[in-house]
């Protein structure tokens, strides 16, 4: 049976796996603030009014150190956002290759927190930057983009197979560290050139695709300890007495609720296994679980 359009987009976001959904996040939220922008200029009669006006200021990322204060979540909306369709089409089209390639060595849980963490650090190296260097805050104030998450993934696999090859433009094999090492040196000698590029974004980027990759066995590593921390805080909703579980006896109609006790302790028993589950991933990784270790921590990343 032929899907309509909208069906074929759900088709594709449901099975195109990770990257795509990245992809998608970042091109419905282009797309959104494009369309208010277009008729917002109808009303107003002034064009890009809502993205220079309203948009950066709400989702970018403030540079300035008293802004950034009051707007923290820019750190995290910035790395969805982008206002230019080539600045878009560049950042996509690299993010679904080397999602590809992540992907050969890692799941999907890895890359969205590298993704994150790598846009994370790019942005407040960015903010720090531009506290520190005078030649900065002339311009930049607000930046978006997702380069430096982008570049998290990319330097990851660099530094995690350095002797692998990729075609540059589909035809001269290159090492993907030699890659790698020529842009982050492009970065480093672009820095403070005012050229609307966020390349300090870029480095931070860079520094947590080489960390995350470090000690990539043990429970130590910066993923691995993040991953640990987001399931702790979905923990505490979990806890919550408006979430507790009714159990069943005997496959009769009749449910009782748990008390406190029994509630935080199965709460406290599923947390525990779950590091135990994220533990094996840091050793061996996500390959070596077991299918019932996969429906556990699969489950628990719903309900949490």
């Amino acid at each position: 049976m032929e899907r309509n359009f909208l069906d074929e987009i759900k088709h594709q976001y449901n099975t195109g796996g990770i990257t795509v959904q990245l992809i998608f996040i970042n091109v419905i939220v282009f797309l959104a603030i494009r369309i208010i922008d277009v008729f917002f200029g109808l009303i107003t009669g002034t064009d890009g009014l809502f993205i220079d006006g309203y948009a950066s200021h709400v989702v970018g990322l403030y540079t300035n150190i008293s802004s950034f204060i009051t707007h923290p979540w820019g750190l995290f909306t910035s790395i969805f956002t982008h206002f230019s369709f080539m600045h878009l089409l560049f950042n996509m089209v690299f993010l679904y290759f080397v999602g590809r390639i992540f992907l050969q060595f890692f799941d999907a849980r890895r890359l969205v927190f590298t993704y994150i963490l790598g846009g994370l650090a790019g942005g407040l190296l960015e903010v720090i930057a531009h506290s520190l260097f005078p030649k900065l805050q002339i311009f930049n104030d607000v930046v978006i983009g997702a380069s430096g998450s982008i570049m998290a993934l990319f330097v990851a696999i660099a530094f995690y197979r350095p002797q692998m090859k990729v075609n540059l433009f589909g035809i001269f094999p290159v090492r993907i560290i030699l890659l790698a090492g020529l842009f982050i040196l492009l970065d480093l000698l672009a820095l403070g050139k005012s050229d609307g590029t966020a390349h300090f974004a870029h480095l931070g980027g860079a520094i947590i695709g080489m960390i995350s990759i470090q000690n990539i066995a043990s429970s130590g590593n910066i993923i691995t300890v993040s991953q640990k921390l987001w399931y702790s805080f979905l923990s505490i909703f979990a806890k919550s007495p408006k979430n507790k579980m009714k159990v069943k006896k005997g496959g009769r109609s009749n449910t009782r609720i748990k008390t406190d006790e029994e509630y935080n302790e199965d709460s406290k028993a599923r947390q525990e296994q779950v590091d135990r589950i994220l533990d094996k991933i840091s050793r061996s990784g996500y390959e070596s679980l077991s299918k019932k270790e996969k429906d556990f921590l699969f489950n628990q990343s719903k309900n949490g």
